[in-house]
């Protein structure tokens, strides 16, 4: 697991274009998704804001607020009605006044920018870890192995190469 990926420092010329593209994604987060969202969208948005060049410097904020929301709903399942959060992309899209056809646009660009797909352990939402095969696959002498299942010292030796995020059984809070 990368965590090279997850801050909040950008660079002082787009620092502005950051909050304000954080301030729409937080607004959206707390009215219709959680604080996960939120935190995630703003380690996205961070991410976007250090490419060089930064996509975020053409376009509306909002409809890269959406993108960053949109791709992050993609990559959690937001769109599975079995889902807590579910959010249909219509209403998601309408809660940034962004038409459907933009923020699928957007996230799709926000996507390919950061290599996020479906079960991306960088992307997951912390509650949806235990869940995510993705983050527990480990490679141990040449085998795919769930990390879940080895010997604790494996575990340790996992968790401190950062191949996993936390030793099972002791999730950090």
């Amino acid at each position: 697991m990368s965590k090279s990926r997850k801050s909040e420092s950008v660079p002082k010329k787009m620092q502005a274009k950051y909050d304000e593209i954080v301030a729409i994604t937080d607004r959206v987060c707390a009215e219709h998704l959680n604080g996960e969202f939120a935190q995630l969208a703003r380690y996205v948005t961070a991410a976007l804001c250090r490419k060089r060049p930064s996509p975020l410097t053409n376009g509306r904020a909002g409809s890269w607020a959406c993108g960053i929301v949109y791709a992050l709903g993609s990559v959690n399942f937001m769109f599975d009605k079995s889902q807590e959060y579910y959010t249909s992309a219509q209403d998601l899209c309408a809660a940034f006044d962004v038409s459907k056809g933009t923020g699928y646009a957007k996230s799709k660009q926000v996507r390919d920018m950061l290599d996020m797909t479906q079960f991306d352990p960088v992307w997951c939402l912390p509650s949806m870890l235990d869940d995510n095969p993705m983050v527990w696959y480990i490679m141990v002498n040449g085998f795919i192995v769930d990390a879940r299942s080895m010997p604790r010292e494996v575990q340790e030796l996992a968790y401190e190469k950062g191949l996993i995020p936390y030793i099972p059984g002791e999730r950090p809070d």
